[in-house]
């Protein structure tokens, strides 16, 4: 059973200073830590759009705390807890659920990527120079396909503000040789971890896009972690190669404003209620299946 949750677009708090404000994200000083919380709103082709998804935020940072803690020890990141202080109690209505406590950390303005499949701004590329990143590929994949091996494929803001893939080569040139090498290394561990385990749930994570930052000298993951809004979750019952795939994430939203005739610069449209319903439930599925739970505070179980 579903219950009923308002869809928050903006966090305020008053006596928080705001250390900084994403396209879904918004962050809150407490000094040596942050308050990360995540909005119910949506962005595609890096514009954010004007209509929320009811509880998209609560999935996206249960998700997150549910792989922080599934990677426990192996894994460095910025994750403290998802329990808010006793002082918070004023706003937990409006935080509870959606809300985490982070250590601070300076962040490496690399998008760093893994692939397992052939999809999206890769399967672009491929069509066009049978490479991706500047790693070449064998001839004659089709979209969707499962590639040979995980690709390390990182990527960094252009200046029109939309991602451009980049070549390992550059970012060495960008990083240091050192750096560049445990940026992929940590990132396809990362993602051979979570996609066996996702199969072993039907879920396939066809790609995922992770942050790193420092925190007291060491190199850790920041922000979320393979979420609907980081990641490509394809059902694994109805995979087939050749097209684009069922998804749980927000691939449905792109397709329908690819389709609407939407030049991709901001405003972007409004969407429809049932465009809204249909990704809050694919966003609300991927939880279920990669945790095996309903979620936390959007969901009871009727057991």
């Amino acid at each position: 059973m579903t219950t009923d949750v308002p869809v928050v677009l903006t966090v305020e708090l008053p006596q928080l200073p705001v250390f900084r404000r994403g396209k879904v994200r918004e962050a809150f000083d407490l000094g040596d830590r942050l308050l990360l919380v995540a909005t119910d709103r949506i962005s595609a082709f890096d514009v954010v759009l004007p209509t929320g998804i009811p509880g998209k935020g609560i999935v996206l940072t249960q998700l997150s705390a549910f792989w922080f803690e599934w990677f426990g020890g192996r894994v460095r990141t910025h994750y403290l807890t998802t329990r808010l202080p006793e002082s918070f109690r004023p706003y937990r209505a409006l935080l509870e659920g959606r809300s985490m406590l982070v250590q601070k950390a300076e962040r490496i303005p690399i998008e760093c990527v893994a692939r397992g499949y052939l999809a999206g701004s890769a399967w672009v590329e491929y069509q066009e120079r049978g490479e991706v990143s500047g790693i070449r590929l064998p001839a004659g994949l089709r979209e969707s396909d499962r590639l040979p091996e995980p690709l390390f494929t990182p990527a960094i803001k252009s200046d029109t503000g939309h991602d451009e893939n980049i070549t390992f080569e550059e970012l060495v040139a960008r990083v240091g040789p050192g750096l560049a090498a445990r940026l992929r290394e940590q990132t396809l561990a990362i993602y051979v971890a979570a996609e066996a385990y996702a199969r072993e749930r039907g879920v396939i994570i066809a790609d995922t896009k992770l942050e790193f930052g420092w925190i007291g000298g060491e190199l850790a993951v920041i922000d979320e972690l393979l979420t609907p809004d980081s990641s490509r979750f394809w059902d694994a019952e109805r995979y087939e190669p050749g097209r684009s795939q069922p998804s749980f994430d927000k691939q449905f939203v792109r397709d329908w404003l690819m389709a609407s005739g939407w030049n991709k610069q901001p405003p972007g449209p409004p969407l429809p209620p049932d465009v809204v319903e249909k990704t809050a439930q694919k966003y609300r599925e991927a939880y279920r299946r990669l945790t095996g739970r309903p979620v936390p505070y959007l969901e009871v179980d009727v057991e």
